[in-house]
């Protein structure tokens, strides 16, 4: 924490899709996944339960990424810490784009469809 102020998330979800992959010159690499978390409330008015899914783009940077991509499969729920952070960035047509993504610095593998023998993973950098 500095200069008095906090960014940070935790969250337990599903993933959405698998990790999506981008390597770089270097041999750096991320990662990208969407995390899906719900939350069940009841509608006041007509008793009717409501279940609402946020969907939030976690990024994993490195071994973290590659972690993910060899453990991690649609639907499996984990647990992800992390800071949010805002990116933009124009198409090739010129067109200006904005993304809000979770930037994760440790997750810890709930449950997978693949053998991951309970994996933890602490990313700080």
């Amino acid at each position: 924490m500095s200069n008095g102020t906090l960014n940070k998330v935790m969250l337990i979800g599903h993933l959405g899709d698998e990790v999506k992959m981008h390597y770089f010159d270097g041999g750096n690499c991320i990662g990208r996944f969407p995390l899906a978390t719900n939350e069940v409330y009841i509608n006041k008015q007509t008793g009717e339960k409501i279940n609402s899914t946020e969907w939030h783009n976690i990024v994993v940077r490195n071994k973290a990424a590659e972690l993910c991509e060899k453990y991690l499969s649609k639907g499996d729920k984990i647990y992800v810490e992390g800071r949010i952070k805002s990116r933009q960035w124009q198409t090739e047509d010129g067109t200006p784009k904005n993304a809000i993504e979770i930037q994760a610095t440790e997750f810890q593998f709930l449950n997978t469809k693949k053998n991951t023998d309970g994996n933890t993973s602490n990313i700080s950098e």
